[in-house]
C-alpha cells in the first residue's frame, strides 16, 4: 500500500546553496524520480518556504509541493502545523531539525557535527540551538541518515545515538555538471582573471577549514619553487570569524568570493590540484567534485575526508604545514602522478550517486512503514 511522505523542502529554493541545501534539492529530486519508478509510487508531500523556481522538481502526480510563507520559527510553527493536518505516514527532513512537536515517525539527516569540534568557529547563539536541535532531533527521529561513517560514531558519542537507529548514505555529486573542457577552464580563468597555473580551494573561509596553513604551505611551495606566477584561488565566502591575517606570508592569493555553480567545473579543470586540507568535514564535497572533473585532490587524512577520498587522493596531516607543502610539491612536478590520481579519482567519485542515495533512503522508509503496514508499533 503506498505511503503518504512528507518532505521539508524548506532548504531546496536557495539560490546560492551550500552543502546542505544542495543536499536537500539534489536528495529530494532524486527521490521523486526513484518514486515514480515505483510500481506503486507513494504520495510525497513536499513543504516550501518559498515557491520554488519553474522545473526544479518533475511534474507528478505522486508529488505535490505546499508553500507555507513564515519568516521564522518556520520549522516548529508552520510546518508543524502542516504535519499535523496532514499526518503523513512518515516524515522526512533532510537538515536535521525536526519541529519540536509532531505526529508519527520520523527519519532526519545530520550532516555533520562540526560544532562539537569546533566550538569557537560558531556564535555562541548558533552553537546553542545546533547543540539542542541536534540533541532533540537524533532523539525523536526513528531513523537517523548520517553522511559519514565520521558523523556516524559522532553521534554515538556526543549524543549516545542507537546504534540501530544510524544509517550511513553517503550523498551525491553531479558527475555529467562536472565535465568540463579545456575551453571551459579558459573561460574561468579569464572570468575571475586566474593566471595559467594555480592551485584551488572551494569552499566558506572559516577557521576550520585551515585556511592559515594552507596560505603558508602555499608560500613553503612557493620559496622551494621561486614560483610568483601560480596562484591559490580560495573560491568562497568569507564565513564567520575569517581573518584576513591567514591570507599574509604568501604571493599571488586569489579571493574569488562565492563562485557561480556554472563556473565550477571549468575551475576545477584548470587547477593543479584542488587543496583542502580542513579541518573537520562531515562528507566534503568539494573532493568528490574534484575527482568527478579530474582534478587531483590533496586531502586531509582526518574526519570524513579520508574515508571518501581513500587511495584516489594525497592525504596529509592538516596541521602539518610541510605535508601539505610537499604534497603541492608532487602535484605540480609529477604528471605520472597526476594522471594516476585523476583516474583513481574518477572512478571512486563514481559511487557517490544520488540515485544511489535515494535508493537507501528508500529502503530506511520502506523498513520504517513495514512494522506500521503489519500492525506492529513503528521502530
Amino acid at each position: 500500500m503506498p505511503l503518504h511522505i512528507a518532505i521539508d523542502a524548506s532548504r531546496s529554493t536557495a539560490r546560492q546553496a551550500t552543502g546542505t541545501e544542495y543536499y536537500s534539492l539534489r536528495l529530494i529530486q532524486a527521490l521523486c524520480a526513484a518514486n515514480e519508478g515505483l510500481g506503486q509510487p507513494n504520495r510525497i508531500s513536499l513543504f516550501l518556504r518559498d515557491l520554488p523556481p519553474v522545473g526544479r522538481f518533475p511534474v507528478s502526480a505522486h508529488a505535490r509541493q505546499h508553500v507555507i510563507r513564515l519568516p521564522r520559527l518556520w520549522t516548529h510553527l508552520r510546518f508543524a502545523a502542516a504535519l499535523w493536518q496532514a499526518r503523513p505516514d512518515i516524515t522526512f527532513v533532510p537538515a536535521h531539525t525536526l519541529p519540536a512537536l509532531f505526529p508519527g515517525p520520523a527519519i532526519t539527516t545530520v550532516h555533520d557535527l562540526g560544532f562539537k569540534h569546533f566550538p569557537a568557529a560558531h556564535p555562541p547563539l548558533q552553537r546553542a540551538y545546533l547543540d539542542a536541535t541536534t540533541r532533540y532531533s537524533q532523539a525523536r527521529a526513528a531513523i537517523v541518515l548520517a553522511d559519514s561513517e565520521v558523523t556516524a560514531a559522532d553521534l554515538r558519542r556526543f549524543y549516545g545515538t542507537e546504534e540501530d537507529k544510524i544509517r550511513v548514505v553517503y550523498p551525491g555529486v553531479d558527475g555529467d555538471r562536472l565535465r568540463a573542457t579545456a575551453a571551459d577552464a579558459a573561460g574561468a580563468r579569464a572570468k575571475y582573471g586566474l593566471p595559467a597555473r594555480y592551485f584551488l580551494f572551494v569552499g566558506t573561509l572559516q577557521p576550520r577549514k585551515n585556511i592559515k596553513r594552507l596560505v603558508q604551505a602555499f608560500a613553503r611551495w612557493q620559496q622551494a619553487q621561486d614560483d610568483d606566477e601560480t596562484a591559490l584561488v580560495l573560491a568562497g565566502g568569507k564565513g564567520w570569524l575569517f581573518n584576513e591575517s591567514w591570507l599574509t606570508g604568501a604571493r599571488n592569493v586569489r579571493l574569488c568570493g562565492y563562485i557561480d555553480d556554472a563556473d565550477k567545473a571549468g575551475l576545477l579543470r584548470g587547477a593543479i590540484a584542488l587543496v583542502f586540507p580542513s579541518l573537520y568535514e562531515g562528507f566534503g564535497f568539494p573532493a568528490v567534485e574534484a575527482m568527478h572533473a579530474g582534478t587531483p585532490v590533496i586531502a586531509s587524512a582526518t574526519s570524513s575526508l579520508g574515508e571518501i577520498v581513500g587511495e584516489a587522493g594525497l592525504l596529509v596531516d592538516p596541521l602539518s604545514v610541510a605535508e601539505i607543502a610537499a604534497a603541492m610539491q608532487r602535484c605540480s612536478v609529477d604528471e605520472a602522478l597526476r594522471r594516476a590520481l585523476i583516474q583513481k579519482g574518477r572512478v571512486r567519485a563514481g559511487r557517490f550517486t544520488w540515485a544511489a542515495a535515494a535508493a537507501q533512503v528508500m529502503q530506511a522508509i520502506e523498513a520504517l512503514a513495514a512494522p506500521a503496514r503489519s500492525g506492529a508499533p513503528a521502530i
